[in-house]
């Protein structure tokens, strides 16, 4: 190949900003890294990024936790997920989805996706009425918004209890509405590859001012509840306090405090983002035989990784295709892999899981291939591996 080799890392994101710096250094001198070590009536960073996050989000209520793992199996449990109940989720995911159901006691049940990565809603009714279950917690996986007006309906003629993982869409939209707030809870994560990076960490958003009160008690506040940031009025807690368990889960001030100045350029960070996923997209989409997802436009999505498929690729094409990339520098992830590599998994490989049968998941997963694009790379870096993708793909591609 003729075609000049990718040398940027896929894995590398940008530097911490000197505010953020600065923050963490003022917390490290203070001493002071647990939420709830404070001098008098200061509030801490936790609570801090609490009130700021919950402002940004547009909810009432925030808890800042360890992880977007833990706010998703924390949520499940202030929800009220019994022991052994099914959790009805998204085929197409990454490991803490089912791995968050499991640690709150629940059973997933997966559900099929559409050829563009999103929930198949015909199967979400047909199982939500077969299994009876009361949970869905819908995975906007790799930031693709299904079409949330539907989903809605189903979730209601079914009486749903609804929580999003919005580790992928931190910052979107559907319509005027944020991710995060169309059902009882939004859980947001912090790891190092998403939006906002404090290396690990995780959001929990709600409107509920019970839900919230035992996810706080949950994350470990023991009786300082009162020191939050975006917490219902000390009331709500009078028995709650009593009766929840203390899982520990809580985010430190330093974390936080690296947080609060990244969130201040998030909606700027959010149109670098899709200005590189445009660039990607548009010059996949005019190579037929290469599909990628479609967008509603309805949806306002943040672009920090792009998919796509090549119909019809079987697995020795597939790891082909991806050790042709490889040796021109751009890493992909595929999603038919059913050994688990990195962070990249699928359901087959959760042996704690049930097997289940999802023959149009398995199909579409066979295809899939995920690229991160992360602000490090500039948009000639953008149109640089797209040229190395359609170089690679050319005799792969089914017509």
């Amino acid at each position: 190949m003729s075609i000049k080799a990718f040398t940027r890392p896929f894995t590398q994101q940008e530097p911490i900003n000197q505010e953020a710096i600065d923050a963490a250094t003022k917390v490290l001198k203070s001493g002071r890294l647990h939420r709830y070590n404070t001098i008098e009536n200061e509030l801490s960073e936790a609570a801090l990024l609490e009130e700021e996050y919950a402002t940004y989000q547009q909810s009432k209520y925030c808890l800042a936790c360890a992880s977007g793992g833990y706010a998703m199996s924390v949520a499940l449990k202030a929800a009220g997920l019994k022991l052994g109940e099914s959790v009805l989720t998204n085929t197409f995911t990454l490991a803490p989805v089912p791995g968050a159901i499991s640690n709150a006691g629940g059973n997933p049940i997966f559900v099929e996706i559409t050829k563009d990565l999103i929930l198949d809603l015909e199967d979400l009714s047909k199982k939500a009425e077969e299994s009876g279950a009361r949970f869905l917690l819908i995975s906007h996986m790799r930031g693709h918004l299904v079409d949330m007006d539907q989903l809605m309906e189903i979730v209601n003629e079914n009486n749903l209890i609804l929580i999003e993982d919005c580790a992928h869409t931190m910052g979107a939209q559907w319509k005027d509405q944020r991710s995060g707030n169309f059902g009882l809870a939004g859980c947001f994560s912090t790891q190092t590859y998403k939006h906002l990076n404090s290396g690990e960490g995780g959001l929990l958003t709600s409107n509920d001012e019970e839900f919230m009160a035992r996810a706080i008690i949950y994350s470990g506040s023991y009786m300082l509840y009162e020191m939050h940031g975006a917490a219902p009025s000390s009331k709500v807690f009078e028995d709650i306090r009593l009766e929840t368990p203390n899982y520990s889960g809580r985010m430190d001030n330093l974390r936080a405090s690296i947080l609060r100045p990244q969130l201040k350029n998030l909606e700027k960070n959010i149109t670098r983002w899709n200005e590189r996923y445009q660039v990607v997209e548009t010059a996949l989409k005019e190579i037929k035989g290469i599909e990628v997802p479609l967008r509603y436009e309805e949806e306002r999505y943040v672009g920090s990784s792009i998919q796509f498929r090549l119909p019809g690729i079987n697995v020795t094409e597939a790891e082909l295709f991806i050790k042709k990339n490889k040796e021109l520098g751009v890493e992909l992830k595929w999603f038919g892999n059913d050994d688990p590599i990195g962070f990249t998994s699928n359901h087959k490989s959760w042996k704690y899981v049930g097997r289940q049968q999802l023959n149009k998941s398995d199909e579409i997963l066979s295809s899939l291939f995920d690229l991160r694009l992360p602000l490090t790379f500039s948009i000639d870096d953008c149109m640089h591996l797209s040229k190395i993708i359609i170089e690679c793909s050319s005799e792969f591609i089914k017509h």
